[in-house]
């Protein structure tokens, strides 16, 4: 198997109401796990699924996951973040601090968790070290709304990647104890699979989402046309400056082996295939890091999470049709970590080309599991777990 590294899950809890705050409708939840059903999916296909380049259908539908997937998951984090601190009125006083606390306890478990996965050694590199970084360093923006986060959203992706691209190769050389890709400050920071400099603009851009009325028409018509743009903007903006730019599209295929459409198939950990030149900051490739890939990477993220909220919103029966992926999506940390050790015990690592029943199994057998799950309890094991160990944050006064 080849390296592959997406996403994992939202990590969300459960919504607090605070006093004066609406309730959010049921189906906007609901949606929300829908949306987290369909990324582990995706994340599934981009870790044991068959390669993109195989053409066809499939081909289609494994090159549609890459990346993306990734950047969805890491936008619904910030619904996470939004949803402990108060999702449209962020908590203060007491309340305020208790919901800082429960953050910290989850990053700081999260970064636990992710560096024992990476400990096992599998291809796929394990996000959840760099979630758990991912919520410390945008917990001190809770108190702001929609417009400011947004704004500081599109700063950040305009200048991370232009920072991290001068960076990478001064922090890159320096000797720092790793436990694979997912391990040390500098690694979650500058030079791992999901380097914070690049990926923190999703969970931002999700906080702002989550700020949103999401139960009005008309804010949800806001965010798809919104999301179209970005992912116009993202992908068409880097098709044409891959073919304006004088020596781009040459210095793309160079980079890439000479190959005529591996642009979209690079993987965390090799600098986006085409990170090491100039060409490779106009590339909207999967992990390119690059201004265009996080600017359509979000626009597909937040069409998503739309397209999901609104129509179980429009079609209750959607709801009992789609059950299966929204339990999935109610447990998506447990169907993440799960993922992970069933490829460790598989060790299907010498599969030179992964079949596609080896997906399919994959996603039956955690669909199974979920559903199940989820007749009995309300909560996944791995995310039962998180909320008794978060518990602690109400003795905070």
């Amino acid at each position: 198997m080849t390296q592959h590294a997406d996403s994992p899950p939202a990590v969300a809890p459960s919504p607090e109401r605070q006093r004066g705050e609406p309730t959010p409708g049921v189906g906007r939840l609901i949606g929300l796990d829908l949306a987290r059903g369909l990324a582990v999916f995706g994340m599934y296909a981009v870790h044991v699924g068959p390669a993109p380049d195989q053409g066809g259908v499939i081909g289609f539908l494994m090159e549609l996951a890459q990346g993306r997937s990734s950047a969805l998951f890491a936008v619904l984090a910030g619904f996470a973040v939004a949803l402990i601190t108060g999702r449209r009125t962020p908590k203060t006083g007491q309340a305020g601090r208790q919901a800082v606390a429960k953050v910290i306890i989850r990053a700081v478990i999260l970064l636990a968790l992710g560096t024992a996965l990476t400990m096992t050694g599998t291809p796929v590199v394990p996000i959840l070290a760099f979630y758990g970084l991912f919520f410390l360093l945008v917990l001190p923006l809770y108190r702001l709304g929609a417009k400011p986060l947004a704004m500081i959203a599109v700063g950040w992706a305009l200048v991370g990647p232009q920072l991290l691209y001068a960076l990478k190769p001064v922090v890159g050389g320096r000797a720092f104890p790793t436990v694979g890709q997912a391990d040390g400050v500098v690694s979650l920071l500058f030079t791992g699979g999901y380097p914070a400099l690049t990926w923190v603009p999703f969970v931002i851009a999700g906080m702002a989402v989550a700020r949103c009325d999401l139960a009005a028409t008309a804010v949800r018509t806001r965010l798809a046309v919104t999301g179209v743009a970005l992912a116009v903007t993202g992908y068409g903006g880097s098709w044409l400056a891959v073919r304006l730019v004088p020596g781009a599209a040459e210095a793309v295929r160079e980079a890439a082996g000479g190959g005529t459409s591996s642009m979209s198939s690079a993987s965390p950990g090799s600098d986006g295939i085409f990170g090491d030149g100039p060409a490779g900051m106009l590339v909207a490739s999967p992990h390119s890091e690059a201004t265009l890939s996080i600017v359509g990477n979000t626009g597909v993220a937040i069409l998503v999470i739309t397209a999901c909220l609104a129509a179980v919103d429009a079609f209750p029966r959607l709801r009992r049709l789609a059950g299966p992926v929204i339990a999935v999506g109610s447990m998506s940390l447990t169907a993440y970590v799960l993922h992970i050790v069933a490829i460790w015990l598989l060790d299907t690592e010498g599969a030179a080309v992964q079949p596609l029943y080896i997906l399919l199994g994959f996603i039956v057998s955690v669909t199974v599991l979920a559903t199940l799950w989820s007749r009995f309890f309300r909560r996944g094991p791995l995310e039962w777990l998180m909320g008794r160990a978060t518990a602690i944050a109400r003795r905070i006064h």
